[in-house]
Order: C-alpha cells, then sequence, then structure tokens
C-alpha cells in the first residue's frame, strides 16, 4: 500500500475520499478545501464518514500513536519496511507519471525532497514508491514560494544530506533570490524547475471560482512568457551551475549527475 496526497482540487479530493466510511485524524484536522468556492463543499469527505482524533492538535503524535501500539498488543512486534520497487528511469516525454518515474530512480537514500511542485507533481508521493528512503516535506495549504527557502534551511540543517526542491516557475520567482544564499554557504542542493511559463495554479482557481476561461487581459497577468525567464542566466548570475531538459531521459540523468556535485545547481525542465 502506498502513501497518497489528496488531490488539491475540490471535486477531485470528494472523489477521492468517497469510498471511506472513517477518517483518523493525527495532530490535525479532518480534510478541508483550501478556500471557499462556489456551489463546491468545504468539507470533503463524503456525508456519513466519521472522524476520529487519534492525536488533537497540539499533543505528542508519537506518543499517540506508541500507546496505540501498546493498546493493540503490537509493542513486540516487529516493523515491516515497505521494499524497494523496481525504480527504472523512464523514457519519451515528461509527465508527471515520468517525472514521478525519474525522481525513483534517481533519488539517493537519505535525501531530503522538498516538493512545491503544485500542478506538476502532484502524483509524486504515490508514484515515487521505487524511491531509495528519503525524507519529503511539502507545503501546507495554498501557500507559493514555499520551496526554495525550505530546501535552503534544510540543507543549512543536514550539510551531510543532498536536498532536492521541486517547485514551478511562477512559485520559484517569489523567493528565487533563495539561490544566491545556496551559492554563498555552497548548499548541496539541486533545485528543480519546472517552467510552463505560467502561474498554471492560478488558472486552475480561475476556473474553480466559477470565472469562466480567462480573457486576454487575464491571461496576461498570469502567463509569464513575456518575457521568458531564462533560468540558466538567472541561475548563474547567482553562482550556481544550471542545465536545461526537455526528455524524461535527460531529466533523470540530470539528477543522477547532480548527486555527486557539491554544492548547488539547477535543473530547468522544460514543459
Amino acid at each position: 500500500m502506498t502513501l497518497e496526497r489528496i488531490p488539491y482540487a475540490v471535486g477531485q479530493a470528494v472523489d477521492y475520499l468517497k469510498a471511506f466510511k472513517h477518517i483518523i485524524t493525527v495532530e490535525t484536522t479532518e480534510p478541508i478545501a483550501f478556500f471557499s468556492y462556489p456551489d463546491k463543499p468545504s468539507l470533503l469527505k463524503s456525508p456519513g464518514t466519521s472522524v476520529h482524533e487519534l492525536v488533537e492538535i497540539g499533543e505528542d503524535g508519537v506518543v499517540g500513536l506508541e500507546m496505540l501500539v501498546e493498546a493493540v498488543g503490537a509493542s513486540n512486534a516487529r516493523a515491516v519496511l515497505q521494499q524497494r520497487a523496481d525504480a527504472t528511469p523512464p523514457t519519451g516525454a515528461l509527465g508527471p507519471a515520468s517525472i514521478a518515474q525519474a525522481l525513483a530512480a534517481a533519488l539517493p537514500e537519505n535525501c531530503i525532497l522538498v516538493d512545491e511542485s503544485l500542478t506538476t507533481g502532484r502524483e509524486t508521493m504515490g508514484l515515487t514508491v521505487g524511491a531509495a528512503p528519503h525524507d519529503l516535506i511539502n507545503n501546507m495549504g495554498g501557500s507559493i514560494g514555499y520551496g526554495t527557502p525550505v530546501a535552503t534551511g534544510a540543507a543549512l540543517a543536514c550539510p551531510d544530506r543532498r536536498v532536492f526542491c521541486m517547485v514551478g516557475d511562477g512559485s520559484a520567482m517569489y523567493t528565487i533570490q533563495s539561490l544566491w544564499t545556496q551559492a554563498r554557504e555552497n548548499l548541496n542542493i539541486t533545485t528543480i524547475i519546472f517552467a510552463n511559463n505560467s502561474y498554471a495554479i492560478l488558472k486552475a482557481e480561475y476556473a474553480n471560482m466559477g470565472a469562466g476561461a480567462p480573457g486576454e487581459r487575464a491571461l496576461a497577468m498570469i502567463d509569464i512568457d513575456r518575457p521568458r525567464i531564462d533560468w540558466l542566466a538567472m541561475a548563474k548570475s547567482m553562482g550556481v551551475s544550471a542545465v536545461s531538459v526537455d526528455t524524461a531521459e535527460a531529466f533523470h540523468q540530470a539528477m543522477a549527475n547532480s548527486v555527486n556535485e557539491s554544492g548547488p545547481c539547477l535543473i530547468e525542465v522544460r514543459l
């Protein structure tokens, strides 16, 4: 059984959760929508689904889970770790599935993956079951610009571990100065920019609010292609080496190469 993230979009989230009759929470609330959308529910569970607070917000989740283990008489049970599945490098076009497969094949053991890929990498968690053991940090709620500074902090805290940061081009522009800090401190970070030259997440929100298809003037405020950002030049200007890729093979190879590099680097994934 693999871990999955609840889909971001309300309709997809409701459909994902409709078969669950019980939801158990640990230091969190029941699943809710990020924003209030017209004619869409804020609570994502199906009618009749029961929510059980195993550990309330502010309590110690580890202690709560340890108490659960003791209560069910599993204190002496041996933990069974999930076996690594086949992590064959993908070929062909780039998409959510091939991106996840490339990650699964390239991530080194004990690395840290910071995921703010939003529209591109939402399916990553369930599809990286074949990856070597690693830590995953992802954003809470609908924040934008979270990824690169969090990756910087993770690398400062764990200098002996490679950090991979996945972020969209729109999100990256909020906090791109992180690259300068990474170069100055020679941090072991591979920043992956998914470049679709647009705030794709904002286009999705435009539709979610029932506003229909955005017009020319609205699109002009969402697209970031006039001028198109030169990510290789951006990285170079801040002292970070960079490469651009447009196939699954090249993406996997660039990530695999970065594992052996010292200091930061950037991979532009052209979508």
